[in-house]
């Protein structure tokens, strides 16, 4: 498909969808299956909803609950009325949670209150919200929201839709870094729908594939590569609440799940699960992974034993949501060993310190050009011009080099950042909320290996005079007050850090103590 003939915005992918497979299946939930034409018209009748309530173009919505069909028709109604979805992470706390939809000034919420034994609202429940007119339960009240429109034949869609362009503001989703408060990163259909068009094509996904959606819908990865990319390629959205192996096993049966992308840790929970008590998996075919170190090992183990024989690499980022790829049939250690090459259309160097293009084989900075990247950070212009330099250059802060054929491996990580479990974790932002505690005074936070998620965090505190402070208290408090993946796993109390001549932490000297 050429650019010039793709749908203008996602709700335009969504109703051409249903233009092209109609009837065909285009969801399945717990054994109930949508057709294109059903989830289609569902989104309209939430769309006339959002407009009744008197949302307007340029509005934003936020959306804190798990993977559902139901998250995914919210966000198209919220799209078509011209609004922009604001995906909030489940395992934020309440300060999280509040401090986004401040700063977005979110004008509804759709959320639950029985997902990972929490109650969202009540987290919410003593923030200062002034521009949150309602908040919407999910499994409770959706219907009530639902009755305000006027159903799925509304003229009113139709307008909304027609007035809707590719440079409209598709979400804000938000990232950390080295200040430690996050950014919201605004997205554009425009920048969207081409980018997961072409990550269509490279992953080889076709209609009728049944993709199972076990990332969640507030990541790039189970939103823009999850069920924005099954309705570009008509394939069959399966969404996964929450990771459980033995129910992502049963939906691989049942189901005949063919594509499957995921953090390498789903693949080596789903190996160890299948030598414990084998399972059919006849019916899988592809995989993407990335977020993490690969073993070349684990590719040839999946393609093996799983029958994942289109395993593929990728690399992306928040303000990208997708940068380089392998190609399906790469070499195992290939794909283990780099994160593909750049995604049709889009440019990628490795630069140097002054800004130009290193030699092939050098190392340097990964930069980033293209209808891919991000329109800026919200309300923080000197932000965007640190991230994206005048020639639109995105400078990703991950430092790597490039082979004579494309192909960019990553090296090391200017910034701090680390990742477990698939989820970026910014030590900045991490010691800024642990520095809430009373009795922190100074705090550094590192990232250390670790066998089942990647690495996990090790925070070094330096108590406050006076206060007296354990591991388990601290770690108790982090538990109420900061979402899970980011809660350091040990905690080493300190009477001092290592500094430079001006104050600095040194890091580096720390992790070489964890080393030791």
């Amino acid at each position: 498909m050429s650019e010039s003939t793709m749908p203008l915005t996602i709700p335009h992918v969504a109703e051409d969808a249903a233009r092209k497979w109609g009837n065909a299946p285009a969801l399945l939930e717990n054994g109930d299956e949508w057709s294109f034409n059903k989830l289609w018209r569902r989104a309209r009748e939430c769309a006339s909803a959002f407009i009744a309530s008197g949302i307007d173009k340029g509005d934003r919505i936020a959306i804190w609950a798990p993977n559902s069909r139901e998250w995914i028709v919210i966000a198209l109604g919220a799209l078509t009325a011209g609004a922009a979805i604001v995906p909030l992470n489940t395992r934020f706390k309440g300060r999280e949670a509040g401090d986004i939809l401040r700063r977005t000034k979110a004008k509804l919420l759709f959320t639950v209150d029985d997902f990972l034994d929490t109650d969202y609202p009540a987290l919410i429940a003593d923030e200062d919200l002034p521009e949150l007119r309602e908040i919407f339960l999910i499994s409770k009240n959706l219907g009530t929201f639902l009755a305000q429109g006027q159903g799925t034949d509304d003229p009113t869609v139709n307008a909304a839709l027609a007035q809707l362009s590719p440079d409209d503001i598709s979400d804000i989703m938000f990232t950390s870094g080295t200040t430690g408060a996050p950014k919201g990163a605004l997205s554009t259909h425009g920048r969207i729908v081409p980018m997961f068009q072409h990550w269509v094509e490279v992953m080889g996904l076709e209609a009728g594939e049944r993709y199972l959606i076990v990332n969640p819908f507030f990541h790039s990865f189970g939103y823009k590569a999850g069920w924005v990319a099954a309705l570009i390629a008509g394939a069959v959205i399966i969404p996964m609440p929450s990771f459980d192996i033995p129910a992502v096993i049963d939906r691989i049966e049942k189901d005949k799940v063919n594509f499957l992308p995921g953090a390498p840790t789903i693949y080596q929970s789903l190996l160890a699960a299948k030598a414990d008590n084998d399972f059919d998996t006849s019916s899988l075919r592809g995989a993407a992974t990335g977020a993490a170190t690969v073993p070349p090992e684990l590719i040839r183990r999946m393609r093996a034993e799983l029958n994942l024989t289109d395993t593929v690499t990728a690399y992306g980022m928040t303000e990208c949501s997708t940068i380089t790829a392998c190609r399906r049939g790469d070499d195992a250690d290939l794909i283990a060993q780099s994160c593909g090459k750049a995604i049709p259309g889009l440019e990628v160097i490795i630069a140097g310190n002054s800004g130009e293009e290193v030699d092939r084989g050098e190392t340097g900075e990964i930069w980033v050009r293209g209808y891919g990247v991000m329109l800026g950070y919200l309300d923080d212009p000197e932000a965007t011009a640190e991230a994206i330099d005048k020639d639109g250059w995105l400078h990703t802060g991950d430092v790597g080099t490039m082979d004579k054929d494309g192909y960019v491996r990553i090296t090391d990580r200017k910034k701090d950042m680390y990742i477990s479990g698939g989820f970026n974790c910014y030590p900045a932002e991490i010691e800024k909320l642990l520095s809430e505690h009373p009795a922190v005074g100074i705090v550094a936070v590192v990232g250390i290996p670790d066998d089942r998620l990647g690495e996990v965090g090790k925070a070094f505190i330096v108590p406050r005079p006076g206060t007296q402070i354990d591991e388990a208290d601290i770690l108790t408090w982090a538990k109420e007050n900061i979402a899970n993946y980011k809660i350091p796993r040990t905690i080493i109390l300190c009477e001092s850090l290592p500094m430079n001549a001006s104050g600095k932490i040194l890091k580096t000297e720390l992790r070489q103590r964890v080393a030791a």
